[in-house]
């Protein structure tokens, strides 16, 4: 039986992952395009490969429990023999670090002057007006599906800046984040997104910059626009306008943050960069349920806080290749740090 063990393995974690998750019964992912649903399972694909007409018993029983936390009763029947005859992701751990100009990219991915210099990002203006938040089709605390009227407001152009926020911690003594070296912005990385912040550090940045945080509303309202797009750029996935675990898997290369808005097709219908992938972003709104959501949560108890956005991040554990929809949310405690979490701030309109 260690044959089976591989397939035991991923199926077991998917199956502790949707149960932590709490995902409820519902249709397979839509409009998140194949490279999406390629990453999505491509942990799981060796197991398809051996068990084309899911005909061996225990290998049944692991899908009807994991599979279906997400995808309906039924789903996986005549799936199987398509994911295994699908092209198949790079099936090594890539081993080259990403370093020129990739697909989709307007530069490279290192440069030593910054493009943007250090001062607070320039601002967009948001109209007032309604839009959609959220769905009906994936995990249970990004619905139900309303709309949401908003006043006038600005967000930045670009996520905050490796360059952008050591001027912050020189003029403010504020701690510098742990991959700043002495107190110094990574060789080549000066206009990438700055990570390593807590929500306390993204908080105090803005402030400092005369802003504030955006709530998840107007992060969402940004990038989405007023026709419930899934994508800051529409409806179909694609590696040649975001940073995502998918297109370093796609590219079989070793991920890493890229420059702010090096994705013109990235962009959100407001002329907005980076609002999906590159980094998490953190938000001033705290985790709790939608209007008319009554699934509980014991994590709806306001000690958490919400991120939006995706990363470039390869958190394959979590099947995290889906992250990249605009209504996606994260949520986390507001100490937390990490290699991933970055920030934009936003402005009252007036």
């Amino acid at each position: 039986m260690l044959w089976f063990r591989p397939c035991l393995a991923t199926a077991l974690m998917l199956a502790w992952f949707s149960a932590v998750a709490a995902t409820p019964t519902v249709p397979a992912p839509k409009n998140t395009g194949k490279a999406v649903v390629d990453s999505h399972h491509e942990k799981s694909r060796r197991c398809f490969e051996c068990h084309k007409e899911a005909d061996d018993p225990a290998f049944k029983k692991i899908v009807k429990e994991s599979c279906i936390e997400c995808h309906p009763k039924g789903w996986y029947k005549g799936k199987l023999e398509a994911l295994a005859k699908e092209p198949e992701m790079p099936g090594n751990a890539p081993t080259q670090h990403a370093s020129g100009q990739g697909p989709g990219m307007n530069m490279p991915m290192y440069y030593p002057t910054s493009r943007l210099g250090d001062a607070p990002n320039a601002m967009i203006l948001i109209p007032a007006g309604e839009f959609i938040r959220g769905t009906n089709n994936r995990l249970p605390d990004e619905g139900p599906q309303h709309k949401v009227t908003l006043p006038a407001f600005y967000i930045d152009k670009f996520e905050v800046t490796n360059a952008q926020y050591k001027k912050f911690t020189d003029a403010t003594r504020h701690m510098a984040p742990e991959h700043f070296i002495n107190g110094n912005v990574p060789d080549g990385k000066i206009d990438h997104p700055v990570v390593y912040v807590s929500w306390e550090d993204a908080n105090a940045y803005c402030a400092w910059a005369g802003k504030r945080l955006p709530s998840d509303k107007e992060w969402e309202k940004a990038a989405r626009g007023k026709d419930a797009r899934t994508f800051p750029w529409g409806e179909e996935f694609s590696i040649e306008r975001v940073n995502s675990p998918v297109r370093w898997a796609n590219l079989n290369l070793i991920g890493d943050t890229t420059p702010v808005g090096a994705f013109e097709g990235g962009k959100s219908p407001y002329g907005v960069y980076d609002l999906s992938g590159n980094v998490w972003e953190w938000t001033a709104s705290s985790y709790e349920a939608y209007p008319g959501n009554k699934r509980p949560s014991e994590n709806y108890n306001g000690n958490y806080k919400v991120l939006k956005g995706g990363s470039w991040w390869d958190c394959s554990f979590y099947q995290c290749g889906i992250s990249a929809p605009v209504y996606n949310r994260s949520f986390f405690h507001p100490l937390t740090k990490n290699n991933s979490f970055g920030f934009r701030c936003a402005k009252d309109a007036k």
